[in-house]
């Protein structure tokens, strides 16, 4: 937190900060949730207290006048009351929305009480006041540009704003949050909604790598990506920005900007609408795949066929990532297996149905790179001795996806590095 200060201090424009909760804090509530769903009362109790002592131990470090880690200690205590009383009585499932909001309205009140000891400016804007979800469950856009616009006009002079990450409200109006990993998502929502003239991204790595550097010893940060790209790499596993937070800055042509915490000096990466094309730039990989292949001889000549095996996948929200067919037979890969069980049964009445787990989609990405010549034939010397389950190639000129045993991943990823990128 003493860290974050200076970063902001150094950006003289005004500006909205979003911090998601401390780390580690979600993760902590999660489990709390569960134990409490279990009625394991005394495992949650437990729990709470060894968080509320964490958070006393911060209060401790992050303040230096005992002024002000009494503010500190009250703003802690609050909280820990809330979560405190949600162990002692029934279980009620509508809580646990309120109870994952604790990191963030913890980590933002903490983070602005810190600011004004120090003598900085800064004032908490709730998100609950603002950031709202529609009927469908997605971020409402107009309302969130609409209330933004209401409370800053009321807020004129100043100059640093800190908000929540994460958390927001429903359409029925109560706690909800952008799933995880949507501190960046509310970033680029924020952003789009008060047409800002860049939004960054802070995180613990210097950008967005051409590999992922747990894999791979030899990464480099990428300079600059076009939105399709980013998106692309964050969908297929570059664990750095959220999948969706590239679409509201994308819509309203917003850069972005990656950077790095703990290296503010590092360039870290600039997305932008603007990129060098033709050229693979980078390489991402995502567990947890499961491939289906539906082989039948009536798919022959057939129309009407690939529909209702989509329909299939729709009856029980289940997204398709890739898929590859031949005269026989569908195959796709799914990432989420919640309702498997019911898909296999619905497919098995168009054909033989084959279920494959544990493996890994490897995708490359590089702006049109469907276009360029001799992209194919790199990856696949690279390859030569990997078992490829599948193979999409055309679907989208940014992206080039590969299946793969999830126990090849590592080598896989090692290898195109060395044939892509010459390390």
């Amino acid at each position: 937190m003493h860290h974050v200060a200076d970063i902001i201090r150094e950006v003289p424009e005004d500006k909205i900060v979003v911090l998601s909760a401390m780390s580690g804090t979600t993760n902590e509530l999660v489990a709390l949730c569960g134990y409490l769903s279990q009625g394991n009362k005394a495992a949650a109790q437990e729990l709470v207290l060894q968080l509320e002592q964490h958070y006393l131990q911060t209060v401790a470090k992050l303040f230096a006048k005992e002024d002000n880690r009494k503010q500190g200690r009250s703003i802690v205590s609050t909280h820990f009351t809330f979560l405190k009383e949600a162990t002692v009585g029934e279980y009620n499932p509508r809580l646990d929305k309120s109870i994952l909001a604790q990191g963030e309205l913890l980590s933002t009140q903490l983070f602005t009480q810190y600011l004004k000891s120090v003598g900085d400016k800064a004032t908490l804007l709730d998100a609950r006041d603002f950031m709202r979800l529609d009927e469908e469950g997605e971020p409402d856009s107009q309302y969130i540009k609409n209330k933004l616009q209401e409370i800053l006009a009321e807020l004129q002079d100043t100059q640093c704003l800190i908000t929540q990450g994460f958390i927001c409200r429903n359409s029925f109006g109560e706690i909800d949050n952008l799933k995880r990993g949507g501190s960046d998502y509310s970033a680029s929502l924020i952003g789009a909604a008060i047409q800002a003239s860049e939004i960054q991204i802070w995180t613990d790595i210097d950008g967005m790598h051409n590999n992922d550097p747990r894999v791979v010893e030899t990464t480099k940060p990428i300079s600059k990506l076009s939105y399709d790209e980013a998106a692309e790499l964050a969908y297929f596993g570059a664990k750095i920005l959220h999948p969706s937070s590239i679409l509201p800055a994308r819509f309203h042509n917003i850069p972005v900007k990656l950077k790095n915490t703990l290296d503010p000096e590092a360039a870290g990466t600039l997305i932008s609408n603007t990129s060098e094309t033709g050229k693979i730039k980078a390489v991402a990989a995502k567990d947890g795949i499961t491939a289906i292949t539906i082989r039948s001889s009536r798919m022959l000549m057939a129309y009407g066929f690939l529909r209702a095996i989509f329909e299939v996948f729709e009856r029980y929200k289940t997204p398709i990532d890739l898929i590859t067919t031949s005269e026989v037979a569908v195959s796709v890969t799914v990432d989420d297996i919640t309702n498997l069980d019911n898909v296999v049964a619905d497919l098995r009445t168009y054909g033989v149905v084959e279920v494959e787990h544990d493996h890994s989609i490897v995708s490359l990405v590089g702006n049109s790179i469907g276009d360029a010549t001799g992209i194919a034939a790199e990856v696949m010397t690279a390859l030569k001795d990997i078992p490829l389950r599948m193979i999409s190639y055309g679907g989208s000129k940014h992206n080039v996806s590969l299946l793969v045993p999830s126990t090849e991943k590592a080598h896989t990823l090692q290898l195109l590095n060395s044939q892509l990128f010459k390390l």
